[in-house]
């Protein structure tokens, strides 16, 4: 079940066919991968005297190294651990901690913060810069034989943040891979040697997962140089490689419909663009499809669950004579093949048709739990159900809508952000007493980030002191683009702040600071 036998199954298969590009130029065909794959493998099983299971970080930008890496790992039989390379230095290193990883690759940008943890962590051996002298030391090992890896064997440790602050690793496991992989098959599309999957977002992240099936059918992976979102590369590249399919957030989607490079561009060659992380507002929905036509398609998961819970196809955007089609855009689709899911009362209890419960499902595509959190998993994976935090209503069509997120959760530009990070990086001002954090609609990122800051008794607090100590302490995306300073946080009677009445203070006065 290891994932990396799909390269070397298309190495052998179609050796001088293109399976890695940098941006508009071949990096390397299948059977270059693959023998820089399983050189790899037997580098970084050498160059540190690895053993199988242990885990190896990656904290890079989008760029071809990082595929090479990740199948690597896996070829050695090793544990691969994506970091998100825009958090800030101390986020990086707690899950280097946590999960214990031998060895970190990086890459040029990020080598001076990533380079010196290996003081820092104690479990931390090496820190590999790719591409570079170092990176290539380790593909120039003679190539090892693929580690066979049974089902229930962890894969991709995928680092996602809690409710406490601190991140927790969900155990992605082979087989969780698999079937993740299959699922896009049978619900989303079909994909063939001729395809490509362009990776605008974060390979750490949903566009990493969304790469595998197409890995498995042996379509080339592009990096556009940008490492982003940009109307005229994008263009460029679809018009570069047939069958183009690729991952955007929402708000990613939206700027590129408002993009005159993609408005004037040939298109042809677009297959799909999944979005997902949350709905679309309808009317940024139907700019989209009068722009791409039916080529989107939305995926409701969570990295407990890679990829899988609902989806809403192609054929459901295209079907605009249904008479719900418009409720039916504001959804999250249909449960997928490969899971069951159910919204549930407190007790666990299935609900009917349009009532609202939390959302839990079951399958083979559920983590194994979290990395050296039994707690956290018994109260996550209860009963073989993963309670997903979300609140939602099933329609008589079966058709699942989320109404609101129990947990809290910000998404701002596609990036998950959680209250209890941002608040407790505020929280270190001397001069804040209490603080809560809460999301705000926004158009252009979906969400931004508000902190309602309560200074303490004759302390006066600036909004770019607290600006500054939260760029010092987390990453730049998670920090709040409004500050507002008030006398008391509402609370009910256990103390507990009522962060509903603070959005509702924002949607009456969505401008004042």
């Amino acid at each position: 079940m290891n994932p990396a036998i799909w390269v070397e199954r298309h190495g052998r298969l179609r050796p001088a066919a293109p399976a890695l590009a940098d941006g508009d130029r071949v990096h390397a065909t299948w059977g270059e991968l693959a023998a820089r794959v399983a050189a790899g493998a037997s580098g970084l099983r050498g160059t540190v005297g690895l053993a199988v299971g242990d885990r190896v970080a990656i904290v890079m930008r989008n760029r071809p190294e990082y595929l090479e890496a990740l199948f690597a790992i896996w070829h050695a039989g090793l544990v691969a651990v994506p970091v998100n390379a825009r958090l800030h230095r101390d986020e990086i290193a707690y899950i280097l901690e946590h999960s214990a990883s031998s060895v970190v690759i990086t890459d040029d940008d990020h080598a001076d913060d990533v380079v010196s943890l290996v003081d820092d962590v104690a479990t931390l051996q090496a820190a590999i810069v790719a591409p570079g002298p170092e990176w290539d030391a380790i593909l120039a090992a003679e190539p090892a034989p693929l580690v066979e890896r049974l089902g229930d064997d962890p894969a991709w440790l995928f680092y996602t943040s809690g409710t406490t602050g601190r991140p927790k690793g969900a155990t992605l496991t082979h087989r969780n891979l698999l079937m993740m992989s299959l699922s896009y098959f049978a619900d989303i599309d079909p994909v063939s040697a001729d395809d490509t999957i362009l990776h605008a977002a974060p390979i750490s992240h949903g566009s990493g997962l969304y790469g595998l099936p197409h890995v498995a059918r042996g379509a080339v992976s592009v990096i556009p140089h940008s490492g982003g979102v940009d109307g005229e590369e994008i263009a460029a590249l679809v018009q570069r490689w047939p069958g183009t399919t690729f991952f955007a957030a929402p708000t990613m989607v939206k700027r590129l419909t408002g993009d005159p490079a993609i408005a004037t561009a040939d298109l042809t060659n677009l297959k799909t663009i999944i979005y997902g992380g949350a709905p679309m507002y309808l009317a940024d929905l139907e700019e989209a499809l009068g722009l791409f036509g039916p080529k989107l398609a939305q995926i409701y998961g969570q990295g407990e669950t890679p990829m899988t819970i609902t989806a809403l196809s192609k054929a459901d955007h295209a079907d605009r004579e249904h008479p719900r089609w418009r409720e039916r855009m504001q959804s999250v689709g249909l449960p997928r093949t490969d899971v069951e899911v159910r919204v549930v009362d407190d007790d666990g209890l299935p609900l009917p048709a349009g009532e609202i419960g939390e959302v839990v499902v079951r399958g083979d595509v559920v983590m194994a739990g979290y990395w050296q959190q039994p707690e956290a998993t018994a109260d996550t994976l209860r009963d073989g159900w993963l309670h997903t935090g979300d609140m939602g209503e099933f329609d008589a069509d079966g058709f699942l809508t989320l109404r609101d997120r129990s947990k809290d959760l910000i998404i701002s530009g596609g990036m998950n952000i959680y209250p209890r990070e941002v608040e407790e990086a505020i929280l270190r001002h001397p001069g804040v007493r209490a603080v809560s954090v809460v999301g705000r609609p926004d158009p252009e990122w979906g969400e931004a980030v508000v902190a309602f800051v309560v200074a303490a008794d004759g302390t006066a607090v600036t909004s770019g002191e607290l600006d500054q100590l939260c760029i010092d302490t987390i990453a730049r995306y998670k920090r709040p683009k409004d500050y507002r300073f008030v006398e008391a946080l509402p609370t009910n009677n256990y103390g507990k702040v009522v962060k509903r009445e603070l959005r509702e203070q924002l949607r009456a006065d969505p401008t004042a600071s």
